[in-house]
């Protein structure tokens, strides 16, 4: 267990960079890409060549026979909510990053590129179960104490489970927010159908975005002969002789198929999507991301 002087020399550490990649990279891209998201409903016209599809009213569409897409205005305040997963899982690394440091640091950045332009900034911590809610408010004291939370707080549960965040989250906010969800995504196989009700329900009233944070060694086994694996999530205990390249090839198919699977599920639900991992550079990942929307 840390020392309340290292977690507060941590948070210090992390406001330093994040506030200033925040200012120095984001804060412009972070209003193109998300303020213009955070909208109320105006009106409804007839489609225009260079609309974004995702607008267009299906229900008038099909009334009227002719494409029609919904017109926003921007609200003035928006909300933006952290679901950050704390399971079992996030505290693995084997660079000097764990995904649990790296969630936070990236959960800084975001939050200081949203404070900068008057948007309030929530937080849900969740593992198989919705463990913290931290309610959206403005400033530099509430994002601080949304970083001290994220790197000391230790979950009842260790399993994960997305689809409980994301219900929790359509219940509990009345209103549209950009929803941030920042997790490696390792989730029983069993989990993928609740999954893709959540997301359906979720996107249709929330701006979700994905953020996956891996680690290099999750898809890729090292040779170091004969060595006992254990499961952060379930606690289940395997020994593997690591020296076979048949058993690493299988590793890694296995890994990458659970990759494409969850890239294919949020895919599917337009769900925008970066990858950033331990110890290499997000911020090429997240200007990426707020490009590309």
């Amino acid at each position: 267990m840390e020392s309340e002087k290292e977690i507060l020399k941590k948070v210090r550490r992390i406001e330093i960079k994040s506030r200033g990649l925040s200012r120095e990279i984001f804060a412009g891209q972070y209003h193109s890409a998300f303020r213009g998201r955070g909208m109320s409903f105006s009106e409804v016209r007839e489609y225009r060549v260079g609309d974004d599809v995702r607008d267009i009213d299906w229900n008038v569409t099909a009334r009227s026979s002719k494409p029609h897409i919904k017109i926003y205005e921007e609200e003035r305040e928006l909300t933006v909510m952290l679901l950050v997963d704390v399971s079992g899982s996030s505290s693995f690394g084997t660079t000097a990053q764990t995904k649990k440091g790296l969630q936070a640091e990236i959960a800084a950045v975001l939050a200081f590129s949203a404070s900068q332009t008057g948007d309030k900034v929530g937080c849900m911590m969740f593992s198989d179960r919705v463990e913290k809610f931290i309610p959206p408010k403005k400033g530099r004291a509430h994002i601080l104490a949304i970083i001290r939370q994220l790197l000391e707080f230790t979950p009842e549960g260790r399993g994960t489970s997305l689809a409980e965040p994301l219900r929790y989250l359509t219940n509990v906010l009345p209103k549209r927010s950009t929803a941030f969800v920042l997790s490696d995504f390792l989730f029983p196989a069993a989990d993928e159908a609740p999954l893709r009700d959540a997301l359906k329900i979720a996107t249709g009233k929330h701006d979700v975005v994905a953020v996956r944070v891996d680690d290099r060694r999750e898809g890729e086994m090292p040779d170091v002969g004969i060595a006992e694996f254990e499961d952060a999530e379930t606690g289940r205990r395997v020994w593997i002789d690591t020296s076979s390249r048949r058993v690493r090839d299988e590793y890694r198919a296995a890994h990458d198929s659970r990759v494409a699977a969850i890239e294919g599920v949020l895919k599917h639900f337009r769900v925008d999507t970066a990858a950033c991992r331990t110890g290499e550079d997000y911020v090429r990942e997240l200007v990426k991301l707020f490009r590309k929307r």
